[in-house]
């Protein structure tokens, strides 16, 4: 199926409420500081208001995004990173003991190995520590490998906890060309709709200012959200697909 046939797809999966589409407490697995708001921000927005916070994990270090800056090294980076996503779920109202960071290194986030098998008993055990019954994970086909390694990680997970029900949240596939062939068959799932805290989740993205250009100067090369993405990705609904 061509990529654009599918993201059309999206577009004309039903709505449903929350509850519908996530029953219980969810988890919420994003490969980057962003991620969570770029992509589940709506989601975390609504899910505090009706009581039931998530719980969010950010899985890499977002050391990666400014690989040529001498002013920001990974250390610094990786600090600037993580302020910004404590900023921007507080903007979505999510409980700071709520987010839990990995630590893994960007664009390295592991397939398999001991690394990787730590982390997915790190989040099993989160899973748990919290009586979650949904997770959330990013969608198989965004063209990012830490995006694939973490929808990776919600497979495995799936069978360790056949419970949960596991779902995914496009990021980078909403941007990819029109006539790339993807392996997926038209997609289940739903629509969440956030109009009612669009703002806000507009607000979290902005938070993450190192990723805008605002920043880090001595990069030119360095990470910075297209337009072509915030316009695809701050709408009034979010996709969550049923893996």
């Amino acid at each position: 199926m061509k990529s654009s046939d599918l993201t059309a797809e999206f577009f004309r999966l039903p709505i449903r409420t929350l509850d519908e589409i996530a029953p219980g407490t969810t988890l919420i697995l994003a490969p980057h500081p962003d991620d969570e708001s770029l992509g589940c921000g709506g989601f975390i927005a609504e899910a505090v208001a009706q009581g039931r916070p998530p719980v969010v994990v950010i899985v890499s270090d977002g050391s990666g995004s400014h690989p040529a800056s001498q002013e920001w090294p990974a250390v610094r980076l990786v600090e600037q990173r993580e302020k910004e996503a404590r900023n921007a779920v507080r903007i979505l109202g999510l409980p700071p003991d709520r987010l839990h960071f990995l630590g893994l290194r960007d664009t390295a986030v592991p397939t398999e190995g001991e690394a990787f098998s730590a982390a997915v008993e790190r989040v099993a055990d989160l899973a748990l520590d919290y009586d979650c019954s949904t997770l959330v994970v990013p969608w198989r086909h965004d063209p990012h490998c830490d995006h694939e390694a973490v929808w990776l990680m919600g497979k495995v997970l799936k069978a360790l906890l056949p419970h949960v029900r596991l779902l995914s949240y496009p990021v980078w596939g909403l941007t990819l060309p029109p006539d790339v062939i993807l392996d997926q068959p038209f997609p289940a799932g739903w629509r969440l709709n956030i109009e009612p805290h669009l703002p806000t989740k507009r607000e979290a993205v902005k938070a993450h200012e190192s990723q805008r250009g605002l920043v880090i100067e001595d990069d030119p090369d360095g990470f910075i959200m297209p337009e072509e993405l915030l316009e695809k990705i701050i709408q009034k609904y979010e996709i969550y697909i049923l893996s």
